[in-house]
Protein backbone atom coordinates (compact mmCIF):
# COMPACT_ATOMS: atom_id res chain seq x y z
CA UNK A 1 0.00 0.00 0.00
CA UNK A 2 0.95 3.60 -0.54
CA UNK A 3 2.32 5.30 2.01
CA UNK A 4 -0.21 8.43 3.35
CA UNK A 5 1.05 11.39 5.04
CA UNK A 6 -2.76 12.93 6.06
CA UNK A 7 -3.69 9.48 7.12
CA UNK A 8 -2.12 6.76 9.79
CA UNK A 9 -1.32 3.63 8.25
CA UNK A 10 0.26 0.34 9.53
CA UNK A 11 3.64 -1.45 8.04
CA UNK A 12 3.52 -4.46 8.09
CA UNK A 13 6.16 -6.92 6.11
CA UNK A 14 5.03 -8.35 3.15
CA UNK A 15 6.79 -11.10 0.82
CA UNK A 16 8.90 -9.55 -1.56
CA UNK A 17 6.39 -11.48 -4.40
CA UNK A 18 3.11 -10.21 -2.57
CA UNK A 19 2.73 -8.21 -5.30
CA UNK A 20 -0.12 -4.92 -4.87
CA UNK A 21 -3.64 -6.38 -3.72
CA UNK A 22 -5.68 -3.64 -2.82
CA UNK A 23 -5.68 -0.17 -3.99
CA UNK A 24 -3.38 3.10 -2.75
CA UNK A 25 -5.91 4.88 -0.35
CA UNK A 26 -7.49 8.04 -1.63
CA UNK A 27 -8.51 11.23 -0.01
CA UNK A 28 -12.12 10.53 -1.27
CA UNK A 29 -12.20 6.74 -0.27
CA UNK A 30 -10.87 7.31 3.47
CA UNK A 31 -13.82 10.26 3.84
CA UNK A 32 -16.43 7.55 2.40
CA UNK A 33 -15.17 4.84 4.78
CA UNK A 34 -15.16 7.17 7.68
CA UNK A 35 -18.65 8.70 7.11
CA UNK A 36 -19.63 5.22 8.30
CA UNK A 37 -18.39 6.06 11.80
CA UNK A 38 -21.03 8.36 12.67
CA UNK A 39 -23.46 5.60 13.84
CA UNK A 40 -21.39 6.07 16.85
CA UNK A 41 -22.86 9.55 17.63
CA UNK A 42 -26.49 7.65 18.17
CA UNK A 43 -24.98 4.95 20.13
CA UNK A 44 -22.94 7.28 22.79
CA UNK A 45 -25.42 10.28 22.80
CA UNK A 46 -28.28 7.40 23.11
CA UNK A 47 -26.71 5.73 25.98
CA UNK A 48 -25.24 9.15 27.79
CA UNK A 49 -28.07 11.41 28.21
CA UNK A 50 -30.08 9.26 30.55
CA UNK A 51 -26.73 10.30 32.99
CA UNK A 52 -27.94 14.17 33.86
CA UNK A 53 -31.80 13.20 32.84
CA UNK A 54 -31.73 11.20 36.00
CA UNK A 55 -30.88 14.02 38.20
CA UNK A 56 -32.72 16.70 36.83
CA UNK A 57 -35.44 17.93 39.41
CA UNK A 58 -38.31 18.34 37.41
CA UNK A 59 -37.44 14.25 36.13
CA UNK A 60 -37.77 13.43 39.27
CA UNK A 61 -40.93 15.07 40.43
CA UNK A 62 -42.47 13.65 37.04
CA UNK A 63 -40.70 10.04 37.16
CA UNK A 64 -39.75 9.53 41.10
CA UNK A 65 -41.42 9.12 44.46
CA UNK A 66 -41.87 11.60 47.51
CA UNK A 67 -38.75 11.41 50.20
CA UNK A 68 -37.74 13.01 53.51
CA UNK A 69 -34.89 15.41 51.05
CA UNK A 70 -37.38 15.63 47.53
CA UNK A 71 -37.87 13.14 45.18
CA UNK A 72 -35.99 9.82 44.69
CA UNK A 73 -36.54 7.13 42.40
CA UNK A 74 -36.67 3.71 43.70
CA UNK A 75 -33.39 1.63 43.45
CA UNK A 76 -34.78 -0.39 41.02
CA UNK A 77 -36.15 2.16 38.81
CA UNK A 78 -33.14 3.83 38.46
CA UNK A 79 -31.29 0.29 37.19
CA UNK A 80 -34.35 -0.64 35.04
CA UNK A 81 -33.99 2.85 33.21
CA UNK A 82 -30.85 2.79 32.48
CA UNK A 83 -30.13 -0.95 31.98
CA UNK A 84 -32.99 -1.62 29.38
CA UNK A 85 -31.69 0.22 26.54
CA UNK A 86 -28.41 -2.50 26.61
CA UNK A 87 -31.35 -5.33 26.73
CA UNK A 88 -32.89 -3.97 23.53
CA UNK A 89 -29.60 -3.59 22.05
CA UNK A 90 -28.34 -7.25 22.96
CA UNK A 91 -31.37 -8.94 21.11
CA UNK A 92 -31.22 -6.14 18.28
CA UNK A 93 -27.42 -7.03 17.73
CA UNK A 94 -28.38 -10.79 17.60
CA UNK A 95 -31.05 -10.25 14.88
CA UNK A 96 -28.80 -7.98 13.00
CA UNK A 97 -26.43 -10.89 11.92
CA UNK A 98 -29.24 -12.95 9.97
CA UNK A 99 -30.61 -9.65 8.65
CA UNK A 100 -27.52 -7.98 7.24
CA UNK A 101 -26.43 -11.29 5.35
CA UNK A 102 -30.30 -11.37 3.79
CA UNK A 103 -30.41 -7.92 2.88
CA UNK A 104 -27.06 -6.52 3.22
CA UNK A 105 -25.13 -4.42 5.58
CA UNK A 106 -26.21 -0.79 4.91
CA UNK A 107 -29.80 -1.82 4.64
CA UNK A 108 -29.30 -3.18 8.08
CA UNK A 109 -28.04 0.00 9.48
CA UNK A 110 -31.02 1.97 7.87
CA UNK A 111 -33.70 0.09 9.22
CA UNK A 112 -31.92 0.10 12.24
CA UNK A 113 -32.22 3.99 12.13
CA UNK A 114 -36.03 3.77 11.97
CA UNK A 115 -36.18 1.48 14.35
CA UNK A 116 -34.34 3.89 16.47
CA UNK A 117 -36.58 6.59 16.39
CA UNK A 118 -40.19 4.59 16.73
CA UNK A 119 -38.54 3.79 20.42
CA UNK A 120 -37.27 8.02 20.90
CA UNK A 121 -40.72 9.31 19.99
CA UNK A 122 -42.18 6.84 22.51
CA UNK A 123 -39.62 8.21 25.45
CA UNK A 124 -40.35 11.75 24.27
CA UNK A 125 -44.11 10.97 24.61
CA UNK A 126 -43.67 9.17 28.39
CA UNK A 127 -44.67 10.88 31.30
CA UNK A 128 -44.12 7.17 33.87
CA UNK A 129 -41.74 5.17 34.27
CA UNK A 130 -43.43 2.10 31.73
CA UNK A 131 -43.69 3.91 28.64
CA UNK A 132 -40.05 5.16 29.40
CA UNK A 133 -39.11 2.24 29.95
CA UNK A 134 -40.71 0.88 26.72
CA UNK A 135 -39.17 3.58 24.86
CA UNK A 136 -35.66 2.58 25.77
CA UNK A 137 -36.20 -0.96 25.13
CA UNK A 138 -37.39 0.12 21.11
CA UNK A 139 -34.83 2.18 20.87
CA UNK A 140 -32.12 0.05 22.18
CA UNK A 141 -33.20 -2.89 19.39
CA UNK A 142 -32.65 -0.04 16.58
CA UNK A 143 -29.14 0.84 18.23
CA UNK A 144 -28.29 -2.67 18.56
CA UNK A 145 -28.69 -2.93 14.55
CA UNK A 146 -26.46 -0.16 14.30
CA UNK A 147 -23.74 -0.88 16.92
CA UNK A 148 -23.43 -4.63 14.94
CA UNK A 149 -23.41 -3.71 11.30
CA UNK A 150 -21.80 -0.29 11.42
CA UNK A 151 -18.68 -2.50 12.73
CA UNK A 152 -19.02 -5.19 10.37
CA UNK A 153 -19.43 -2.31 7.40
CA UNK A 154 -16.67 -0.06 7.91
CA UNK A 155 -14.32 -3.62 8.67
CA UNK A 156 -15.31 -4.28 5.29
CA UNK A 157 -14.93 -1.45 3.19
CA UNK A 158 -11.87 0.21 5.21
CA UNK A 159 -8.22 -0.24 3.30
CA UNK A 160 -6.29 -2.58 5.49
CA UNK A 161 -3.33 -0.11 6.45
CA UNK A 162 -6.06 2.14 7.49
CA UNK A 163 -8.96 0.07 8.96
CA UNK A 164 -7.81 0.04 12.71
CA UNK A 165 -8.05 4.20 12.11
CA UNK A 166 -11.39 4.28 10.89
CA UNK A 167 -13.13 1.44 13.03
CA UNK A 168 -11.35 3.43 15.78
CA UNK A 169 -13.14 6.44 14.54
CA UNK A 170 -16.65 4.83 15.51
CA UNK A 171 -15.52 5.46 19.65
CA UNK A 172 -13.99 8.72 18.69
CA UNK A 173 -17.85 9.25 17.75
CA UNK A 174 -19.00 7.54 20.44
CA UNK A 175 -17.51 9.65 22.70
CA UNK A 176 -18.55 12.86 21.15
CA UNK A 177 -22.07 11.69 21.41
CA UNK A 178 -21.79 10.77 25.01
CA UNK A 179 -20.20 14.37 25.15
CA UNK A 180 -22.82 16.24 23.43
CA UNK A 181 -25.70 14.50 25.51
CA UNK A 182 -23.48 15.84 28.55
CA UNK A 183 -23.85 19.30 27.28
CA UNK A 184 -27.47 19.21 26.76
CA UNK A 185 -27.92 17.90 30.00
CA UNK A 186 -26.33 20.59 31.16
CA UNK A 187 -28.18 23.21 28.76
CA UNK A 188 -30.87 22.03 29.96
CA UNK A 189 -31.20 20.80 33.89
CA UNK A 190 -32.56 23.89 35.50
CA UNK A 191 -35.58 23.66 33.44
CA UNK A 192 -38.77 23.13 35.55
CA UNK A 193 -40.80 21.57 32.56
CA UNK A 194 -40.94 18.84 30.60
CA UNK A 195 -38.88 20.56 27.96
CA UNK A 196 -35.55 19.63 30.48
CA UNK A 197 -36.11 16.04 29.42
CA UNK A 198 -37.88 16.33 26.24
CA UNK A 199 -35.48 18.25 24.51
CA UNK A 200 -32.14 16.04 25.17
CA UNK A 201 -34.61 12.96 23.96
CA UNK A 202 -36.04 14.84 20.87
CA UNK A 203 -32.27 15.70 19.67
CA UNK A 204 -31.68 11.97 18.87
CA UNK A 205 -33.69 12.31 15.95
CA UNK A 206 -31.24 14.29 14.45
CA UNK A 207 -28.53 11.48 14.47
CA UNK A 208 -30.63 8.86 13.07
CA UNK A 209 -31.74 11.05 10.92
CA UNK A 210 -28.11 12.09 9.68
CA UNK A 211 -27.05 8.68 9.28
CA UNK A 212 -29.92 7.12 7.83
CA UNK A 213 -29.51 9.91 4.83
CA UNK A 214 -25.73 9.68 4.43
CA UNK A 215 -26.09 6.05 3.73
CA UNK A 216 -27.86 6.00 0.79
CA UNK A 217 -25.01 7.72 -1.18
CA UNK A 218 -22.36 5.26 -0.07
CA UNK A 219 -21.77 1.60 -1.70
CA UNK A 220 -22.99 -1.93 -0.06
CA UNK A 221 -19.80 -3.62 1.33
CA UNK A 222 -18.13 -5.68 -1.46
CA UNK A 223 -17.35 -8.49 0.33
CA UNK A 224 -21.69 -8.94 0.95
CA UNK A 225 -21.68 -8.70 -2.81
CA UNK A 226 -18.65 -11.69 -3.21
CA UNK A 227 -20.89 -13.74 -0.42
CA UNK A 228 -23.95 -13.34 -2.45
CA UNK A 229 -22.08 -14.04 -5.74
CA UNK A 230 -22.45 -10.79 -7.29
CA UNK A 231 -18.97 -9.89 -8.97
CA UNK A 232 -20.58 -6.96 -10.59
CA UNK A 233 -22.16 -5.53 -8.12
CA UNK A 234 -18.57 -6.31 -5.53
CA UNK A 235 -16.32 -5.00 -8.35
CA UNK A 236 -18.65 -1.01 -8.38
CA UNK A 237 -18.40 -0.88 -5.13
CA UNK A 238 -14.55 -1.48 -4.77
CA UNK A 239 -14.49 1.04 -7.67
CA UNK A 240 -16.38 4.03 -5.64
CA UNK A 241 -14.55 3.28 -1.99
CA UNK A 242 -10.72 3.14 -3.75
CA UNK A 243 -12.00 5.65 -6.32
CA UNK A 244 -10.64 3.61 -9.28
CA UNK A 245 -11.85 2.49 -12.45
CA UNK A 246 -12.98 -0.83 -13.10
CA UNK A 247 -9.57 -1.18 -15.44
CA UNK A 248 -7.70 -0.62 -12.20
CA UNK A 249 -4.76 -3.69 -11.39
CA UNK A 250 -5.42 -2.88 -8.21
CA UNK A 251 -9.39 -3.04 -8.22
CA UNK A 252 -8.87 -6.66 -10.00
CA UNK A 253 -6.28 -8.22 -7.98
CA UNK A 254 -8.72 -7.32 -4.83
CA UNK A 255 -11.60 -8.43 -6.26
CA UNK A 256 -9.81 -11.44 -7.04
CA UNK A 257 -8.48 -12.32 -3.61
CA UNK A 258 -11.84 -11.69 -1.61
CA UNK A 259 -13.30 -14.48 -4.33
CA UNK A 260 -10.65 -16.86 -3.74
CA UNK A 261 -10.95 -16.46 0.06
CA UNK A 262 -14.25 -16.72 0.05
CA UNK A 263 -14.09 -20.00 -1.87
CA UNK A 264 -11.34 -21.25 0.22
CA UNK A 265 -13.61 -20.47 3.38
CA UNK A 266 -16.96 -21.74 1.45
CA UNK A 267 -15.10 -25.52 1.41
CA UNK A 268 -14.38 -25.11 5.29
CA UNK A 269 -18.10 -23.96 6.80
CA UNK A 270 -21.23 -22.72 5.08
CA UNK A 271 -22.37 -19.87 7.08
CA UNK A 272 -24.89 -21.06 9.40
CA UNK A 273 -25.81 -19.72 13.16
CA UNK A 274 -24.44 -23.56 13.85
CA UNK A 275 -20.97 -22.91 12.18
CA UNK A 276 -20.34 -20.23 14.30
CA UNK A 277 -19.66 -22.73 17.00
CA UNK A 278 -17.66 -25.44 15.15
CA UNK A 279 -14.44 -26.62 16.05
CA UNK A 280 -12.41 -26.25 19.20
CA UNK A 281 -10.63 -23.80 21.66
CA UNK A 282 -7.71 -25.14 20.73
CA UNK A 283 -7.08 -24.42 16.99
CA UNK A 284 -6.15 -20.75 16.69
CA UNK A 285 -8.55 -20.54 13.53
CA UNK A 286 -11.73 -22.47 14.26
CA UNK A 287 -14.82 -20.41 14.87
CA UNK A 288 -15.65 -21.52 17.80
CA UNK A 289 -12.57 -19.83 19.19
CA UNK A 290 -12.99 -16.82 17.46
CA UNK A 291 -16.18 -16.54 18.47
CA UNK A 292 -15.43 -16.85 22.51
CA UNK A 293 -12.86 -14.47 21.51
CA UNK A 294 -15.29 -11.69 19.98
CA UNK A 295 -17.63 -12.06 23.09
CA UNK A 296 -15.32 -12.52 25.83
CA UNK A 297 -12.94 -9.70 24.51
CA UNK A 298 -16.79 -7.25 24.58
CA UNK A 299 -17.55 -8.41 27.46
CA UNK A 300 -14.27 -7.60 29.25
CA UNK A 301 -14.55 -4.17 27.60
CA UNK A 302 -17.34 -3.72 29.73
CA UNK A 303 -15.94 -4.83 32.91
CA UNK A 304 -13.36 -2.11 32.99
CA UNK A 305 -15.91 -0.72 34.60
CA UNK A 306 -15.41 2.80 32.49
CA UNK A 307 -19.96 3.00 32.01
CA UNK A 308 -20.11 3.18 35.52
CA UNK A 309 -18.63 6.76 35.45
CA UNK A 310 -20.79 7.46 31.93
CA UNK A 311 -24.14 5.99 33.60
CA UNK A 312 -23.97 6.98 36.87
CA UNK A 313 -21.20 9.16 37.65
CA UNK A 314 -23.53 12.47 38.05
CA UNK A 315 -25.61 10.74 40.85
CA UNK A 316 -22.40 8.51 42.14
CA UNK A 317 -19.58 11.82 42.50
CA UNK A 318 -23.00 13.06 44.54
CA UNK A 319 -23.25 10.36 46.79
CA UNK A 320 -19.32 11.15 47.66
CA UNK A 321 -19.65 14.47 48.74
CA UNK A 322 -18.33 16.16 45.49
CA UNK A 323 -20.49 19.53 44.42
CA UNK A 324 -20.75 20.62 40.71
CA UNK A 325 -21.42 16.79 40.23
CA UNK A 326 -23.13 17.61 36.34
CA UNK A 327 -19.85 20.24 35.80
CA UNK A 328 -17.73 16.74 36.80
CA UNK A 329 -19.22 14.29 34.60
CA UNK A 330 -18.77 16.93 31.58
CA UNK A 331 -14.96 17.29 32.12
CA UNK A 332 -14.90 13.26 32.29
CA UNK A 333 -16.55 13.33 29.17
CA UNK A 334 -14.56 15.94 27.61
CA UNK A 335 -11.32 13.58 28.72
CA UNK A 336 -13.26 10.78 26.80
CA UNK A 337 -13.51 12.56 23.44
CA UNK A 338 -10.23 14.21 23.31
CA UNK A 339 -7.74 11.11 24.39
CA UNK A 340 -9.51 8.71 21.69
CA UNK A 341 -7.95 10.52 18.73
CA UNK A 342 -4.62 9.26 19.85
CA UNK A 343 -5.97 5.61 19.09
CA UNK A 344 -6.10 6.80 15.45
CA UNK A 345 -2.45 6.57 15.11
CA UNK A 346 -1.30 4.26 17.66
CA UNK A 347 -3.66 1.27 16.59
CA UNK A 348 -1.81 1.35 13.56
CA UNK A 349 1.79 1.85 14.80
CA UNK A 350 1.60 -0.10 18.15
CA UNK A 351 -1.24 -2.47 17.41
CA UNK A 352 -4.37 -3.54 18.50
CA UNK A 353 -2.87 -6.18 20.95
CA UNK A 354 0.04 -4.01 22.31
CA UNK A 355 -2.92 -1.03 23.48
CA UNK A 356 -5.13 -4.02 24.62
CA UNK A 357 -2.07 -5.13 27.59
CA UNK A 358 -1.02 -1.81 28.38
CA UNK A 359 -4.05 0.16 28.18
CA UNK A 360 -5.58 -2.48 30.89
CA UNK A 361 -2.51 -2.11 33.30
CA UNK A 362 -2.80 1.61 33.37
CA UNK A 363 -6.85 1.67 34.00
CA UNK A 364 -5.92 -1.09 37.09
CA UNK A 365 -3.18 1.10 38.65
CA UNK A 366 -5.51 4.44 38.10
CA UNK A 367 -8.45 2.29 40.06
CA UNK A 368 -7.00 0.83 42.98
CA UNK A 369 -4.94 4.42 43.86
CA UNK A 370 -8.61 6.02 43.37
CA UNK A 371 -10.33 2.68 46.02
CA UNK A 372 -7.15 2.51 48.28
CA UNK A 373 -7.46 6.79 48.67
CA UNK A 374 -10.85 7.05 48.69
CA UNK A 375 -11.44 4.23 51.44
CA UNK A 376 -8.38 5.17 53.62
CA UNK A 377 -9.41 9.31 53.76
CA UNK A 378 -13.33 8.78 53.21
CA UNK A 379 -15.03 12.43 52.81
CA UNK A 380 -11.88 14.15 52.90
CA UNK A 381 -10.84 16.73 50.27
CA UNK A 382 -7.57 14.80 49.09
CA UNK A 383 -10.21 11.73 48.77
CA UNK A 384 -12.35 13.65 46.61
CA UNK A 385 -9.52 15.55 43.95
CA UNK A 386 -8.17 11.75 44.00
CA UNK A 387 -11.24 10.34 42.28
CA UNK A 388 -11.73 13.20 40.19
CA UNK A 389 -7.85 13.55 39.00
CA UNK A 390 -6.95 9.93 38.70
CA UNK A 391 -10.98 8.86 36.97
CA UNK A 392 -9.37 11.17 34.25
CA UNK A 393 -6.62 9.18 34.03
CA UNK A 394 -9.08 5.72 34.14
CA UNK A 395 -10.84 7.36 31.74
CA UNK A 396 -7.80 8.54 29.15
CA UNK A 397 -6.53 4.99 29.35
CA UNK A 398 -9.89 3.48 27.91
CA UNK A 399 -10.68 5.56 25.59
CA UNK A 400 -6.81 5.37 23.80
CA UNK A 401 -7.17 1.62 24.25
CA UNK A 402 -9.85 -0.42 24.86
CA UNK A 403 -12.14 1.68 23.83
CA UNK A 404 -11.52 1.37 20.43
CA UNK A 405 -9.31 -1.62 19.96
CA UNK A 406 -11.82 -3.89 21.12
CA UNK A 407 -14.54 -3.23 18.47
CA UNK A 408 -11.70 -2.72 16.02
CA UNK A 409 -10.29 -6.49 17.23
CA UNK A 410 -13.96 -8.21 16.56
CA UNK A 411 -14.54 -6.66 12.77
CA UNK A 412 -11.10 -8.42 12.22
CA UNK A 413 -10.82 -11.85 13.19
CA UNK A 414 -14.30 -13.64 11.61
CA UNK A 415 -14.14 -15.30 8.39
CA UNK A 416 -16.70 -13.95 5.33
CA UNK A 417 -19.42 -16.76 5.87
CA UNK A 418 -19.91 -16.00 9.19
CA UNK A 419 -18.55 -12.35 9.87
CA UNK A 420 -21.81 -10.70 10.15
CA UNK A 421 -23.10 -13.43 12.72
CA UNK A 422 -19.62 -13.30 14.94
CA UNK A 423 -19.41 -9.79 14.68
CA UNK A 424 -23.46 -9.75 16.25
CA UNK A 425 -22.56 -12.23 18.74
CA UNK A 426 -19.76 -10.17 20.02
CA UNK A 427 -21.74 -6.97 20.06
CA UNK A 428 -24.60 -8.52 21.48
CA UNK A 429 -21.98 -9.89 24.31
CA UNK A 430 -21.03 -6.07 24.97
CA UNK A 431 -24.41 -5.06 25.44
CA UNK A 432 -25.25 -7.93 27.54
CA UNK A 433 -22.62 -7.44 30.05
CA UNK A 434 -23.39 -3.05 29.61
CA UNK A 435 -26.91 -4.48 30.42
CA UNK A 436 -25.62 -6.65 33.86
CA UNK A 437 -23.30 -3.77 34.65
CA UNK A 438 -26.01 -1.38 34.65
CA UNK A 439 -28.71 -3.06 36.42
CA UNK A 440 -26.21 -4.19 39.52
CA UNK A 441 -23.98 -1.11 39.54
CA UNK A 442 -27.05 0.81 41.59
CA UNK A 443 -27.00 -1.98 44.30
CA UNK A 444 -23.46 -2.28 44.51
CA UNK A 445 -23.44 1.67 45.87
CA UNK A 446 -26.47 3.23 46.85
CA UNK A 447 -26.79 3.28 50.39
CA UNK A 448 -29.52 1.52 51.38
CA UNK A 449 -27.90 -1.33 49.50
CA UNK A 450 -23.88 -2.18 48.98
CA UNK A 451 -22.79 1.22 50.07
CA UNK A 452 -19.39 0.81 48.28
CA UNK A 453 -18.61 4.19 47.30
CA UNK A 454 -15.42 4.32 46.28
CA UNK A 455 -14.37 0.56 47.06
CA UNK A 456 -16.34 0.01 44.31
CA UNK A 457 -13.00 1.18 42.24
CA UNK A 458 -11.85 -1.85 44.06
CA UNK A 459 -14.13 -4.46 41.61
CA UNK A 460 -13.16 -2.47 38.51
CA UNK A 461 -9.13 -2.86 39.01
CA UNK A 462 -9.67 -6.30 39.65
CA UNK A 463 -11.73 -7.31 36.51
CA UNK A 464 -9.00 -4.64 34.82
CA UNK A 465 -6.06 -7.19 35.67
CA UNK A 466 -7.95 -9.60 34.13
CA UNK A 467 -8.36 -7.66 31.01
CA UNK A 468 -4.28 -7.45 31.12
CA UNK A 469 -4.03 -11.33 31.40
CA UNK A 470 -6.84 -12.31 28.92
CA UNK A 471 -5.06 -9.70 25.99
CA UNK A 472 -1.80 -11.16 26.38
CA UNK A 473 -2.84 -14.87 26.13
CA UNK A 474 -5.61 -14.88 23.60
CA UNK A 475 -5.75 -11.23 21.40
CA UNK A 476 -4.13 -11.88 18.15
CA UNK A 477 -2.16 -9.14 16.56
CA UNK A 478 -3.93 -7.87 13.15
CA UNK A 479 -2.36 -4.29 12.00
CA UNK A 480 -1.66 -4.07 8.78
CA UNK A 481 -3.19 -6.83 7.34
CA UNK A 482 -6.31 -7.60 4.99
CA UNK A 483 -9.58 -9.70 6.44
CA UNK A 484 -8.09 -12.29 4.49
CA UNK A 485 -4.73 -12.38 5.38
CA UNK A 486 -5.86 -12.30 9.09
CA UNK A 487 -7.45 -15.70 8.40
CA UNK A 488 -4.27 -17.24 7.15
CA UNK A 489 -2.63 -15.93 10.01
CA UNK A 490 -5.09 -17.46 12.95
CA UNK A 491 -4.55 -20.62 10.96
CA UNK A 492 -0.52 -20.51 11.60
CA UNK A 493 0.27 -18.96 14.59
CA UNK A 494 -0.95 -18.24 18.00
CA UNK A 495 -1.18 -15.04 19.59
CA UNK A 496 1.74 -14.47 21.39
CA UNK A 497 3.85 -15.28 17.66
CA UNK A 498 1.06 -13.28 15.66
CA UNK A 499 2.77 -9.94 15.72
CA UNK A 500 5.96 -11.00 13.45
CA UNK A 501 3.44 -12.98 11.36
CA UNK A 502 3.75 -11.56 7.92
CA UNK A 503 2.07 -13.20 4.58
CA UNK A 504 3.85 -14.85 2.19
CA UNK A 505 1.46 -15.60 -0.54
CA UNK A 506 -2.02 -14.16 -1.87
CA UNK A 507 -5.95 -16.33 -1.98
CA UNK A 508 -5.84 -16.01 -5.44
CA UNK A 509 -1.83 -17.20 -5.80
CA UNK A 510 -2.77 -20.41 -3.86
CA UNK A 511 -6.07 -21.18 -5.93
CA UNK A 512 -4.08 -20.62 -8.73
CA UNK A 513 -1.03 -23.05 -7.42
CA UNK A 514 -4.38 -25.90 -6.11
CA UNK A 515 -6.33 -25.53 -9.48
CA UNK A 516 -2.93 -26.49 -11.40
CA UNK A 517 -2.09 -28.86 -9.24
CA UNK A 518 -5.41 -30.63 -9.83
CA UNK A 519 -5.41 -30.53 -13.82
CA UNK A 520 -1.96 -31.82 -13.63
CA UNK A 521 -3.17 -34.71 -11.51
CA UNK A 522 -6.38 -35.74 -13.48
CA UNK A 523 -3.90 -35.62 -16.69
CA UNK A 524 -1.20 -38.09 -14.94
CA UNK A 525 -4.44 -40.17 -14.13
CA UNK A 526 -5.75 -39.53 -18.06
CA UNK A 527 -2.01 -40.90 -19.26
CA UNK A 528 -2.17 -43.69 -16.87
CA UNK A 529 -5.50 -44.98 -18.35
CA UNK A 530 -4.24 -44.62 -21.85
CA UNK A 531 -1.00 -46.66 -21.31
Amino acid sequence: MGRNHWAPSSNRREAADMGRTEAPVTVKGYLMCVFAAFGGILFGYDSGYINGVLGMNYFKQEFGHVAYNGYLYYTWEKSLITAILSAGTFFGALCAGTIADRIGRRTTIIVGCGVFSIGVALQIASTAVGLLVAGRLVAGIGVGFVSAVIILYMSEIAPKGVRGAIVSGYQFCITIGLLLAAVVDQSTKDMMGPGSYRIPMAIQFVWAFILAVGLFFLPESPRYYVRKNKLVEAQDALCKLRNRSSESLSIREELAELVANYAYETEIVRGSWMDCFRGGLTKGNSNLRRVVLGMALQMMQQWTGVNFVFYYGTTFFKQVGIHNEFLISMVTTAVNVASTPISFWTVEKLGRRTLLIYGAVGMAVCEFIIAIVGTVKEGSAAAGYCLIIFTCFYIFFFASTWGPAAWVVIGEVFPLPIRAKGVALSTASNWFWNFVIGLITPYMVDAEYGNLKARVFFVWGTTCTLCVLFAWALVPETKGLSLEQVDRMLEEVTPRQSAKWYPKQTFADRQAIGQAAKALHSTEKHEDVIV
